[in-house]
C-alpha cells in the first residue's frame, strides 16, 4: 500500500472531509502559489468515519461510500503520531488564476474544505439542500481546473 495517495488535475471532495478551514496554509513562494492541508491522523481518521456515516446515512451503501470507506482503510495503516498532508501541487496555480480571472481573490476565495464540510453536514442532519449547495459549488471551482486537462 502506498503512503502518498495522488490525483490528476482534481482532488477528490473525499480528501477534503479530512481538515478543517483552521488547518490550511495558503501562500507564494519561488514556485507561485500553494495550499496545505495538515491535520493530525486521529483527526483524520474521525472526520473519515463522519463522513462515511452520513453518506452512508443519505445514500447507502454505493460507489461514494466506498471509496471513502477505501480512505479509511487506508488511513488505519499509519501510526497515530502520523499527519496527514493534502497539498494542491501545481493545481494551486491553475486554481489561484482561474478564481482570478472570475473576479475573485485568488486562493484566498477557495472554499473547498468548508464546501465539503456543509455538504456533509447537510448529509448528516437529512438536508439534502444543504448538502447539494456544499456540493456544487465545489464541483464547480473543481470543474474549471479538471477542463485545463484537456485544453490545448
Amino acid at each position: 500500500v502506498s503512503h502518498i495517495l495522488t490525483s490528476t488535475w482534481s482532488i477528490p471532495p473525499r480528501w477534503f472531509a479530512l481538515f478543517q478551514p483552521d488547518e490550511r496554509l495558503r501562500g507564494e513562494n519561488e514556485d507561485g502559489a500553494f495550499t496545505i492541508l495538515r491535520t493530525s491522523i486521529n483527526n483524520a481518521k474521525t472526520r473519515a468515519r463522519f463522513t462515511h456515516e452520513a453518506v452512508l446515512g443519505a445514500f447507502g451503501s454505493g460507489p461514494v461510500e466506498g471509496e471513502i470507506a477505501e480512505l479509511i482503510s487506508w488511513l488505519e495503516i499509519f501510526d497515530n503520531s502520523s499527519i496527514v498532508e493534502l497539498d494542491y501541487g501545481g493545481l494551486a496555480a491553475y486554481l489561484d488564476n482561474l478564481l482570478i480571472q472570475s473576479g475573485e481573490p485568488g486562493l484566498d476565495a477557495d472554499t473547498s474544505v468548508e464546501d465539503v464540510n456543509t455538504s456533509i453536514a447537510g448529509l448528516a442532519s437529512g438536508d439534502g439542500a444543504l448538502a447539494g449547495k456544499g456540493y456544487e459549488r465545489l464541483v464547480s471551482r473543481w470543474r474549471k481546473v479538471a477542463a485545463l486537462e484537456s485544453a490545448t
